[in-house]
């Protein structure tokens, strides 16, 4: 017998499987970072091509009034919480790997931040950058819930409600799959 042993038995690659047992159809989807018998894996990047990345995330943190007209004024009791709440979420990203485990170790070449005091909300963009075999799409998801948690440390004395929400990614662009838009 010649030709892939999985193809033609399918138990081969996944001693776990039943003879029989339903096998994903070439194509469909999957989750990638679970393997033929269910069991969490790391996904090999290695033959991938190095490109350009990026990736562009969104979230809010509902505030009162009152903490609205605290950022919007003289600051909360604990300081600048806009400006420490921005520098967090740069350094969430940088520490993607280390929170997310299946998430690749990857060259950040940018980060940028922008924290937003709206009417009901302090909203958070955050675009990653790099150049490399993987997107940047976590990096950019983590940087928000790290700036939104920051953002809730920094106003809990005054509003313990205060809720992050929404946090979604809103675009992507590089990599085989190209450019993906919310």
């Amino acid at each position: 017998m010649t030709g892939d042993p999985a193809s033609i038995d399918p138990t081969v690659d996944n001693p776990t499987r039943e003879a029989g047992e339903a096998t994903p159809l070439p194509g469909s989807p999957r989750l990638t970072h679970v393997d033929a018998a269910g069991a969490a894996r790391m996904v090999d990047v290695s033959a991938k091509p190095v490109t350009a990345r990026e990736a562009t995330a969104a979230g809010r943190v509902l505030v009162s009034s009152e903490v609205v007209a605290l950022l919007r004024g003289e600051g909360v009791p604990k300081g600048d919480a806009v400006a420490v709440a921005r520098i967090a979420g740069i350094a969430g990203a940088k520490r993607t790997p280390d929170l997310v485990p299946l998430c690749h170790p990857i060259a950040l070449h940018g980060v940028t931040v922008d924290v937003t005091v709206a009417d009901d909300a302090v909203e958070i963009t955050a675009t990653a950058r790099t150049a490399d075999r993987t997107g940047v799409e976590m990096e950019a998801l983590t940087s928000v819930a790290v700036a939104g948690l920051t953002v809730i440390d920094m106003v809990k004395a005054v509003d313990p409600r205060a809720t992050i929400t929404d946090v979604r990614l809103l675009a992507k662009s590089g990599g085989k799959s190209g450019e993906w838009r919310r």
